[in-house]
């Protein structure tokens, strides 16, 4: 009996530890299994993003421009050119025209005081900008008298103020034609995708949808180019208006100091 409960107990024993051998296999299998999943996933992952962050701005905005079509796109990036072109130009010009005019005025009086009218024109002739011009104009006209020397500031300010403008206008320009041609292509693109619809005779998604996007592309660029060239035309306005500004306050100071120095 002893030895029939051994034998048992043995049996049991066997087949209990096979049942854990075969649940640690089964355990472990499926562990592999999902971990070969999750690299495999992984690996897809890593060769998924790569390929989508690869675009970058440039390209993006290189393809939708080739989408919107090179006849309005072109003109549009023509204006944008353009517009850039004399924006840069006019910044330049006005940078320099720029002058401390408190420093001039005290130099100016100074030389005034001490050397002379013709000593102040040469303090004005080693001063670049308008303002140093409209002194040595007036300076120029001193030796006449005054309402002379006031009304050579005044005519010589006016140029002053045309050559400060110049090329203003066209910038004007660009930034106005520039969402019209963008209009105008939206406009051909829908009159094109009713064209499409009218010759097959049903409405089609898939049909127009190119037509459509052409169409929304050039409106897009013509308003971003406008957006861009009015930042800089509106920084040129206000800085002429401050150098004019300038211009007016100088052209008081002088006849005053010239007023002076005829007493």
């Amino acid at each position: 009996m002893k030895k029939f409960f051994s034998i048992l107990a043995m049996t049991g024993l066997f087949v209990l530890s096979t049942n854990m051998v075969n649940a640690k296999t089964i355990a472990v299998s499926t562990v592999s299994n999902l971990s070969a999943t999750v690299t495999a996933t992984a690996v897809m992952l890593q060769d998924e993003v790569p390929a989508e962050a690869e675009k970058s701005f440039t390209q993006v905005l290189k393809e939708m421009f080739i989408t919107g079509g090179a006849g309005f796109m072109g003109i549009v990036l023509l204006c944008l050119i353009l517009g850039l072109a004399v924006a840069i130009e006019r910044i330049i010009y006005l940078n320099m025209a720029s002058t401390n005019t408190g420093k001039l005025k005290q130099q100016v009086e100074d030389a005034l005081a001490s050397g002379g009218v013709e000593a102040a024109k040469e303090v004005c002739r080693n001063t670049k900008g308008p303002v140093a011009s409209i002194y040595y104009q007036g300076l120029d006209r001193a030796g006449e008298s005054v309402e002379s020397a006031e009304k050579a500031v005044v005519s010589y300010g006016g140029v002053q103020m045309g050559q400060l403008e110049k090329n203003v206008s066209w910038l004007s320009l660009f930034i106005a034609i520039a969402p019209m041609l963008g209009f105008m292509g939206t406009v051909i693109g829908m009159i094109q995708a009713f064209q499409k619809i009218a010759a097959v005779g049903n409405l089609s998604a898939s049909l127009i949808a190119g037509d459509i996007q052409v169409a929304l592309l050039t409106t897009v660029f013509g308003l971003i180019t406008a957006i861009i060239l009015q930042i800089f035309y509106n920084y040129i306005i206000a800085k002429i208006d401050s150098i004019v500004n300038d211009m007016e306050d100088s052209s008081i100071t002088l006849i005053d100091m010239l007023v002076d120095h005829k007493k």
